[in-house]
């Protein structure tokens, strides 16, 4: 009977010692001591967080959105170039945009043999018809010979460009203030 009056004693304190610690862990930590002047002061009460999300006034409106269908729009980039006569132009490896955005022109690899002696330059934009390019393989066609192509200036990364254009399709780039 002792044996079981121990044991009765000892999971009662084991108990007591449980409450006691997560009472105390759910309590705030003692503050320093209020001094006497501000003990008498009236508390602040502090308002709940809020946990409704705050939206800035000139949030953003959701994005618009627009539906392309597949066989409506192609991307060009690595798209091969031909001529009007079929002949081999090169590929586009690059737009060239204005500082509007606008696209101006495309950076056309020329020539060469599988990379060896080729170099790019740069064509006006309407000088190019996008009429089949219903899949890849498909060309974009350049309405310039492959000898005009041919004796038009190297373009170089950032240095001014010389843009090849069909006849009298191409305007001078007006600089932006």
């Amino acid at each position: 009977m002792r044996i079981a009056g121990w044991l009765v004693l000892s999971v009662a304190i084991v108990a007591g010692l449980t409450v006691a610690a997560s009472r105390a862990a759910e309590e705030p930590p003692a503050g320093p001591t209020t001094p006497p002047s501000e003990a008498n002061a009236p508390a602040t009460v502090q308002p709940p967080a809020s946990t409704v999300p705050v939206t800035p006034k000139d949030a953003a409106p959701p994005p618009s959105v627009t539906i392309i269908g597949a066989s409506d729009a192609h991307g060009v980039l690595g798209r091969d170039v031909r001529s009007a006569a079929d002949e081999d132009m090169g590929r586009i490896v690059d737009i060239i945009v204005d500082r509007t955005g606008h696209v101006r022109a495309a950076v056309i690899d020329f020539g060469g043999f599988l990379g060896v002696g080729s170099r790019k330059i740069v064509v006006d934009w309407n000088a190019m018809r996008f009429g089949k390019i219903a899949n890849k393989k498909d060309s974009i066609t350049l309405e310039l010979t492959k000898a005009q192509v041919a004796a038009a200036p190297e373009y170089k990364e950032d240095t001014p460009m010389v843009v090849l254009g069909a006849s009298g399709s191409l305007q001078p780039l007006q600089a932006i203030q």
